[in-house]
């Protein structure tokens, strides 16, 4: 993951993300966030969000869009790899990422637990009862199929 704005040119309000996701690459753990917004556009590849209970597969040119409450995690199941841009407004969340690093960096292996555990320091929490929230509305070429 690269971060392209960290918040600091949009006065919190708005942070930038580019990931690289390599093949069958599972991503975190379902989660909620209490207090921003995450956006996903796919750049290449396809990546399977799961909403609650439910698989979408977005591929090249779908963005998603998924509001606070909302239960969510994405992997790269496909044999290809996968680029998205993900947005975070306000930036609060991106620092979750800097996180991770400093737990790879650091040797120790990056756990479900480790995930959560960084989780928790960010308003957002473990997804595990799919409780009714608004769904991730897709936005862009190819959303249909995450509608």
């Amino acid at each position: 993951m690269r971060v392209l704005e960290d918040g600091s040119h949009t006065g919190h309000r708005l942070a930038i993300a580019e990931s690289v996701l390599a093949p069958h690459t599972q991503g975190p753990p379902q989660h909620r966030h209490a207090r921003h917004d995450e956006g996903f556009y796919i750049l290449s590849g396809t990546v399977r969000f799961t909403v609650g209970d439910k698989d979408h597969d977005a591929t090249a040119g779908t963005l998603v869009m998924v509001a606070p409450g909302t239960p969510h995690t994405f992997a790269n199941v496909s044999d290809q790899p996968a680029v998205m841009l993900s947005t975070f407004t306000p930036d609060l969340y991106v620092q979750y990422f800097r996180d991770l690093q400093d737990v790879l960096a650091g040797g120790r292996p990056l756990t479900p637990q480790a995930n959560i555990d960084a989780m928790s320091r960010y308003a957002t929490e473990p997804a595990t009862d799919f409780a009714a929230g608004p769904a991730a509305e897709p936005a862009g070429n190819s959303a249909a199929d995450l509608a």
